[in-house]
């Protein structure tokens, strides 16, 4: 299982989530397990056609997803992933 840690700006439409570990092969399985856990969540994530969103950023260790399309990028136990919203604003 992979741990997975959150942008904390996700803690406002989640207040209970927190970093752990999640089950899955690929970003997109992951991110199907987190959904069970916090249903909705992945709408914040990914589109309608379950593309990466544009402000969000998916991290396996130091690399950025390269599927942001399928979300297939395969995943390791011992994975720390990162979900991260980007802000704007100036």
């Amino acid at each position: 299982m992979a741990h997975v840690k959150f942008t904390p700006n996700l803690k406002r439409f989640y207040p209970d989530l927190d970093a752990g570990r999640f089950e899955g092969q690929t970003v997109a399985e992951l991110l199907e397990q987190i959904n069970q856990q916090h249903r909705g969540i992945k709408d914040y994530i990914v589109n309608e056609q379950g593309e990466l969103r544009k402000h969000v950023n998916i991290f396996i260790g130091n690399e950025m997803v390269r599927d942001k399309i399928q979300l297939s990028d395969p995943l390791q136990d011992s994975d720390e992933v990162y979900i991260l919203q980007a802000l704007s604003g100036g």
